[in-house]
């Protein structure tokens, strides 16, 4: 349970920081970072990954809209077709960061596979 956590975390806090100075796929340089530093087994490689960044981008997209009432969102939302339905547009924005994290912890648990194969 301690290295779920660990790389959570870590993922969270490597893209908070990397965030402020990279695009959007800041979210992938975190993923990679987190999965070659704290390697996970099996399914959680990808699912640690894709929770952190899709709560975090769905809590951060959740603050920036509220400032506005959500108007922005609303008329983004009716823009791709799913209604006036902002809290369904933060949902799928968090599903896309995610899906884009924790493939990246794929990579990053590979990566670290190949740099000290003899650690799990």
């Amino acid at each position: 349970m301690k290295k779920y956590t660990l790389n959570f975390a870590l993922t969270i806090i490597i893209t908070w920081i990397a965030s402020m100075f990279l695009p959007w796929w800041s979210v992938m340089v975190a993923g990679v970072l987190s999965g070659a530093i704290v390697r996970l087994q099996k399914a959680s490689t990808f699912i640690v990954p894709f929770l952190a960044i899709a709560v975090f981008w769905m809590v951060q997209a959740w603050i920036l809209s509220s400032t506005n009432d959500f108007i922005l969102a609303s008329k983004i939302s009716v823009l791709l077709g799913i209604g006036e339905n902002p809290i369904l547009l933060i949902l799928i924005t968090g599903i896309i960061g995610g899906i884009a994290a924790g493939v990246s912890g794929l990579l990053g648990n590979q990566v670290g596979a190949a740099i000290s194969p003899n650690t799990k």
